[in-house]
């Protein structure tokens, strides 16, 4: 699945991006609204990561999805 998909249904996937980075708060994803760099950037926030590996991170769950 490509992240056009995901952002264009933020709604719907809200759901499965919690279950996969729980830290993550319904507010975050209310900010998040669908915009990659910002589920990036709070993930690395949330989890302490390094930019890379948050990026492969949303790369596996998208091949998952």
């Amino acid at each position: 699945m490509n992240w056009n998909k995901v952002e264009g249904s933020w709604e719907q996937f809200k759901g499965k991006v919690q279950e996969e980075w729980g830290r993550l708060t319904g507010d975050d994803l209310d900010v998040i609204k669908g915009d990659r760099k910002q589920l990036a950037g709070k993930i690395q926030e949330r989890y302490g990561r390094t930019e890379e590996t948050v990026e492969r991170e949303i790369d596996d769950w998208l091949t998952r999805h």
